[in-house]
């Protein structure tokens, strides 16, 4: 008999009970402190997985209580939500995506991953796959954007990431795909609300992230705490059994988001705790997460026969593979004695340098404002995101703390060591007070270029952080109007950073500005990437992964709706558009400058005609006319022609990047797998259908900035 075997056999319910129970600790922990218990149900097996506790010492303590003191010695799986980095941070997932580098996404979570292993823990609660086209939804920050494609891509990087090649290594974190699904198309964009959308748009877009995770080998996975048409998440038998489970051959472990469980008693499907616990167990979740359900609901529902025992003893023997597969009956304490060295700290900031510069979305560049023409006698920094390390981390900063971070205005004093850099807050985020904005605007005066910081509070996105307004809080648009006013009459360059964890509605701003940079939250090296861009160092590549609207009535907005029979004509009124703004976003999906100045020629499909086994090599020649060399990312879009399902407007299919110096051509080369080129007919089933597909290449979006060329499908 296995060892997992002998260990069921030989538990009693409140231990089986236990594997299946999740517990919080406190987080800044100088000892064992578990959240409303004591740690004797540790020591009683009655606890058996922990969130939030951190640090090789505290964890190595806790530990200790469940391998050294318990029965039967089963170790317990701690875990953090390290969503963009662990004590060193990353980028938001909302800027990281608009690098498309799936290689980088990689490094990032290996990154992560190995730190967090150090700090002894062996979960991770991410990535998250949501896939957001509603801004105000606050958990926009958490993913990849509005793109399904671009979530299945990065969804599988991430997972390879974090897991490593074997779990059981010393710095592998077993990763959770979150959150299942259809968490983002909330109601309104209000976090934990309904959501209510069709079967194909489920089939189409939310689902093929998770399936890409499983393909991947993730370990985990976390329902939404969202109804979808109705069934709470948490016990979608449909979608976690049957699908999940059945149909992608998932065989992980499931976990409850935080007290989900006993919040089907809110959503009204179940009566009591034991009746909420027997329809997540049916579901098929296998650890509930600080609900308390399983603990105090399981025993009652076995005597009312809601479960079985069968039922139970399967979720445990997940939950204790899972901590085989870990490395933790072999080594409880192994990633607690991983020791982290200077130069290893060191060359992991370096990276999210690099990344932080990278993610970074040149939005608007009038008359070359950026980069900032050098050597600078003195600059400005001004805003209340100038001086904030603090807000450099973004909503979920793990263990990463303020003092570690560099601000814009440490990182231009660093990269200026002989100019005059001076500041002023101006205003604060979100306050309306403006007695600050006369001496942010006497700073223009003096200095030879300004840096104007505007934007959100880390905690103005994320969980539980939606937003039905979304311009500039407090008093910063009456700053900006100051300042940029100031610069301009003056002639001096003002570069506008705007700091976010989601699109924001700024059209004045945007109207106003000469040079504006989206560099959402950049992580802990924030100043210092920004220093690298602004002065020329590096030039800016990242694009926006989702569209920007011109105001909150367009939303939901983007790039990938469907045709309409009748689309907008500006002398038809009877046609889809509206009467007091364009149809067209801001700024589009994949929309971003650099300081090159690319220009696409000589399209190349092969071959002219496909069949559903095929490749598609997609060629096309880029040429740098530009005074820098830059990297130019470059977007495959599919369109049919004609199709038994109307086709959305444009599909993403492929990405590629090239760097050039100014003068220089080079060729980009993208395979797209002829299954891309599907879609799900009216079964949902995936159709390959014999017609003419349009083939779109070029930087964003936008059909009018896209090569086109055609190829012939070939169904069978």
């Amino acid at each position: 008999m296995s060892r997992i075997e002998t260990l069921i056999a030989s538990m009693t319910l409140a231990e089986k009970l236990g594997q299946m129970t999740m517990t919080a600790a406190s987080f800044t922990v100088t000892g064992p402190v578990i959240a409303g218990d004591s740690t004797a149900s540790i020591r009683s097996g009655e606890i058996g997985n922990l969130l939030n506790m951190v640090g090789p010492g505290p964890v190595h303590e806790i530990q200790r209580l469940a391998v050294e003191q318990s029965r039967l010695k089963i170790p317990l799986l701690i875990g953090l939500d390290i969503i963009h980095g662990h004590r060193s941070l990353f980028p938001v997932p909302l800027a990281e995506a608009g690098i498309f580098d799936p290689l980088l996404w990689e490094a990032t979570a290996r990154e992560a991953a190995s730190e967090g292993a150090a700090d002894g823990l062996a979960l991770t609660f991410a990535p998250m796959l949501d896939v957001s086209r509603d801004p105000r939804w606050g958990r926009t920050v958490e993913g990849s954007g509005e793109d399904s494609f671009l979530a299945v891509e990065m969804a599988a990087a991430k997972v390879r990431g974090f897991q490593g090649p074997t779990l059981a290594a010393a710095d592998a974190l077993a990763a959770c795909a979150k959150h299942f699904v259809a968490y983002a198309p909330v109601l309104a964009g209000r976090e934990y609300a309904s959501v209510d959308i069709s079967e194909r748009t489920l089939h189409e877009v939310h689902l093929p992230p998770f399936e890409a995770a499983v393909r991947a080998g993730v370990a985990t996975v976390m329902p939404a705490f969202t109804d979808l048409a109705g069934i709470p998440m948490t016990a979608h038998t449909a979608l976690l059994r049957d699908w999940l489970r059945g149909r992608t051959g998932f065989e992980g472990v499931i976990i409850s988001d935080y007290n989900a469980i006993r919040e089907l008693l809110n959503h009204g499907v179940a009566a009591d705790l034991p009746q909420a616990a027997a329809l997540a167990l049916h579901a098929g979740v296998d650890v509930d997460m600080m609900a308390d359900a399983y603990r105090h609901g399981l025993p009652i529902a076995l005597e009312r026969g809601l479960v079985s025992m069968d039922q139970i003893d399967m979720a445990v023997r997940r939950v204790l593979r899972l901590k085989e597969q870990l490395g933790l009956f072999d080594d409880p304490y192994g990633r607690c004695h991983r020791h982290e060295t200077e130069a290893t700290i060191a060359r992991r900031r370096a990276l999210a340098r690099k990344v932080g510069a990278q993610s970074l979305v040149l939005l608007k560049n009038d008359h070359n404002v950026l980069p900032f023409r050098t050597p600078l006698k003195s600059l400005a920094v001004i805003g209340p995101l100038a001086d904030a390390a603090v807000e450099m981390r973004g909503p979920w900063p793990a263990a990463g703390v303020a003092e570690n971070h560099v601000s814009v205005l440490a990182g231009m004093r660093a990269a200026l060591p002989d100019a005059k850099v001076a500041h002023a807050a101006g205003v604060s985020i979100e306050e309306d007070d403006t007695s600050g904005i006369p001496a942010a605007v006497a700073l223009v005066d003096q200095a030879d270029s300004i840096l104007l910081c505007l934007g959100e509070a880390a905690v103005m996105s994320g969980e539980a952080a939606s937003r039905a307004h979304l311009g500039l809080p407090g008093a910063q648009a009456a700053l900006a109007t100051a300042v940029l006013t100031r610069a301009h009459f003056l002639g001096k360059p003002c570069a506008v950073l705007l700091f976010s964890g989601r699109p924001l509605a700024v059209p004045e701003l945007v109207d106003q500005s000469e040079a504006l940079i989206a560099a959402w939250f950049p992580g802990c090296e924030a100043g210092s990437a920004i220093a690298d861009v602004v002065l020329g160092k590096v030039s800016p590549s990242g694009r926006t992964v989702i569209c920007w609207p011109r105001s909150v009535g367009q939303i939901p907005i983007f790039y990938g709706e469907r045709r309409t029979g009748r689309p907008a004509n500006p002398s038809d009124k009877f046609t889809s558009k509206y009467l007091d703004s364009p149809n067209e976003p801001l700024f589009a999906f994949g929309h971003g400058l650099t300081y090159g100045a690319f220009r696409y020629s000589n399209l190349r499909l092969t071959p002219q005609a496909i069949d559903v086994r095929g490749t598609l090599q997609v060629q096309v020649d880029l040429t740098n006319e530009g005074a820098r060399t830059a990297c130019e990312t470059v977007l495959v879009f599919t369109h049919d022609v004609v199709a038994t399902v109307s086709p959305p407007l444009l599909r993403l299919a492929g990405f590629g990047r090239l760097e050039l110096p100014p003068g220089k051509t080079g060729t980009v080369s993208i395979a797209v797998p002829a299954q891309r080129l599907q879609f799900l007919g009216t079964d949902l089933s995936p159709v390959f259908e014999s017609g003419v597909a349009e083939i779109l290449v070029g930087p964003r979006a936008n059909r009018a900035d896209l090569l086109v060329g055609t190829v012939l499908m070939q169904g069978g």
